[in-house]
Order: C-alpha cells, then structure tokens, then sequence
C-alpha cells in the first residue's frame, strides 16, 4: 500500500446521535417488524408499505417488473453518469453487462485463489496480534487486502481505498438523509477514484507480462474485442464491485462474533468446528450468528407501477406507482410461518430460511463469494483457546449507527 494518511475508514459521529441511531436500528425497528409481522393486516401509510413477512419478501424481491431498485440516481453520482447494473432494472443492457462480469468474475477463483488468501492474512493478523484483537480492523483488513488484489484496485496515491469505498458506500446505501457533508466528501472522492482505476487500466498494458487478476482479464477482453468491455464499462464495473462489496464484511461479520460471544455453547461449537477444519459447519454458525443481526433491516424498492403485495390474502396491500416498499429480510429470517423456531440458535439450519442475499433480478453478484468467504474471515481467531470478550466496554460491540465500529477480544497466544 502506499504511504497514505491514516483515516478512520468511518466518519465520525456524536455520542447523543450515536446512543439514538443504535437504539433506533437494534431496538425499536427490530420490536417494530416483529408488531407488523404479527398484525392480520398489513397497514399502508401513504406511499410507504413494510414487507415484513418471509412470503411477503420473497414476492417483492422476486417481482422486479413491478418493484424496482432505487439506486440509480446515487449511482450516476458515484459513476459520472456511467450505468452500473445494480441501478438497472430487467434491460438486455443489465443481461448484457452482468454477463459480461461472469467470465471475468468465475466462481472457481473461490476455492483456488480466495479461500487461501483469505485464511493466510486471517492467520497472520490473528497470530500477529498476540493475543489482543480488534474484530472489526481484523474483518476489514482481511477483506480490503483480498479484494485490492483480486480485482487488480490498488490504493490511490496518498490516500486509502477502504476511506474511499466506505464513504461512497454510506452515500449510496446508508445516507436517507442527504447529508451535505458527506456528499461534500463524495463530490470530491468519486471522480477521484474514477480517474485512478482508469489510470490503472491506462498503465496497465504497457507494465509487461499480463495479470491474471479482474482488470487483467477484462483488458483482454476488450483487446479480444468481446462486447460488454469499453473503458466505461469497466471502470464503472471496478468501482462498483469496490464500492459496493468490501465495506459490508467488516459491518456484519463483527456482528455475527458479537452474537456468538453471547452464547458462549454457540461460540464452542463454531470454535469447534473451525478448529477440526469443518468449514461447512463453521458457515452455518456464522450465518445463523448473522441472522440474529443481519446487515440491514430492509432493503428498499419502488413500485414502478400499481401493484399488490399478498393478494388474495387477508394481508392483501395495494401499492400506488411511485410507492417506497421498505422489504424487511431481517424480519422475514425470523417469520415462525416459514422459519422454524425463529429465535432458537441453529446452526444446522435449512439454507432456505436465510435471505442474507437477496432474491432475484437482484441478489447478490457476489453471493458465491461471500457463503464462502465471510465465516473464513473469523476462522483463525475461531481457533483459538480462551477467547473471549476484551475487559470492559472494549469487549462489546460498539457501532456508528449502520457500521460496526469496534470490537475487542482476547485469546491465547499460540
């Protein structure tokens, strides 16, 4: 990485916003999606509707010609005006531009390039911590050092990738309320960043031999003359990736550590089954650890026509063009309809009551990535003997409303 002003990757946040914005995302919305999921009724205020039960969100998710993605406008901002498929609804254009990123973006790079990268920098970091860790640095580093080297996005001259992408993240997911500082910090950051992955990708065929890494393989590509990669398509796909993908780890993977330490069984077997190599077991603690604190409580649509949500049911709501339908996953991966024992700790749950991912026209690009990479984040710490909550209140969780914000452990030093 190159020499670079440390920044907090997080923007700061005062402690009487900070004490409300937690209460209001780990109490109130959570008690308010469990009162709407029971109610026969699903009442409508306005131009705002809640899905909130399991059958409920996988309608809309599943629905795209009628519920559509609301991120476009954000996106132009971040983008210069460039699409990116996460703003598009059902187009050839998305059809076009997501298949293009698949034959750059393979699943067969899990196993044999992101699986061990991601379990030797998890092993370094933890053994080079001495028995003192912080989750959410560890979660972050892991992550940012993976995903650099992956894509072939290194850090900008001077300054931090994991600032930039975390602040371009907040913006396009986190900021309801149009913040003018943070969009201040985005006018400036956004056509920087632009300007370093295309002066990468300018450098990049003259440097010699070829890479075998995202960029690389999309300069051959556009060299080979396969549509779906001009410079735009690109650059905007790599800023998209980065930006929409390593800043959610250190967000929801500390979470699930935090949920394990308050189950201290739970927290044995997951340590077990990290430490007998089961990684198959070991996910299903960590998803199920993610359930009981998921990334977010909802994510938005917008109705692109008039539509209905559980037609033909007592649940049945009509929902006028132009409505914000807010689809509670969280609340739905807790439904007792479809969820069995939906506040019983199993980590041998059946994989169709998750919806870490999403559904549809819109799940998650990088879904195969992350069922594999997220538990190994935490394994090598998993690992080790003792470990438990830091002394006082480093040892619990702290978040800056949406972002995990920090998180100690101790352990014993190998």
């Amino acid at each position: 990485m190159s020499a670079t002003t440390v920044q907090d990757p997080l923007r700061p946040v005062g402690g009487f916003q900070r004490a409300v914005g937690n209460l209001l995302v780990g109490t109130l919305v959570p008690l308010g999606l469990r009162v709407l999921r029971a109610l026969p009724r699903n009442p409508r205020l306005g131009k705002i509707v809640v899905a909130s039960r399991y059958d409920e969100v996988r309608e809309v998710f599943l629905n795209d010609p009628a519920f559509h993605v609301p991120y476009a406008e954000k996106l132009n901002v971040i983008m210069g005006g460039h699409p990116f498929f996460l703003g598009m609804n059902d187009t050839q254009q998305y059809r076009d531009d997501t298949a293009a990123m698949r034959k750059v973006i393979r699943t067969s790079d899990i196993a044999a390039r992101l699986v061990p990268a991601v379990e030797k920098i998890g092993e370094q970091i933890v053994a080079g911590a001495r028995g003192r860790l912080e989750v959410v640095e560890l979660v972050r580093k892991i992550t940012f050092d993976v995903y650099r080297d992956y894509f072939g996005v290194t850090d900008p001259p001077g300054a931090d990738l994991r600032v930039w992408a975390t602040r371009l993240f907040e913006f396009q997911f986190v900021d309801g309320n149009n913040d003018p500082a943070l969009r201040a910090e985005v006018n400036d950051i956004a056509p920087k960043l632009r300007n370093h992955i295309q002066s990468l990708m300018d450098k990049r065929p003259a440097s010699g031999p070829a890479i075998d890494d995202v960029l690389g393989r999309c300069l051959d590509m556009q060299k080979n003359g396969e549509p779906g990669f001009s410079d735009d398509q690109i650059r905007s796909s790599l800023m998209g990736f980065i930006v929409g993908g390593p800043p959610q780890p250190p967000m929801v993977v500390p979470q699930a550590m935090e949920q394990l330490l308050r189950r201290p069984k739970e927290l044995a077997g997951a340590q077990a089954a990290a430490s007998k190599n089961d990684d198959a077991l070991l996910a299903g603690y960590v998803f199920e650890a993610m359930r009981f604190d998921p990334l977010a409580p909802f994510m938005p649509r917008v109705a692109g026509t008039e539509s209905s949500i559980a037609a033909g049911t007592r649940r049945a709501v009509k929902v006028p063009k132009g409505a914000t339908v807010y689809v509670a996953f969280s609340s739905a991966m807790m439904d007792k309809r479809r969820v069995t024992d939906p506040y019983t700790f199993n980590p041998r749950r059946p994989e169709h009551e998750y919806i870490h991912f999403g559904y549809g026209l819109h799940q998650c690009f990088g879904i195969h990535m992350n069922k594999a990479l997220l538990p190994l984040m935490l394994k090598a710490l998993l690992r080790r003997k003792n470990l438990r909550r830091a002394p006082g209140a480093d040892g619990k969780l702290s978040k800056r409303i949406a972002f995990a914000d920090a998180l100690h452990v101790t352990y014993d030093p190998i």
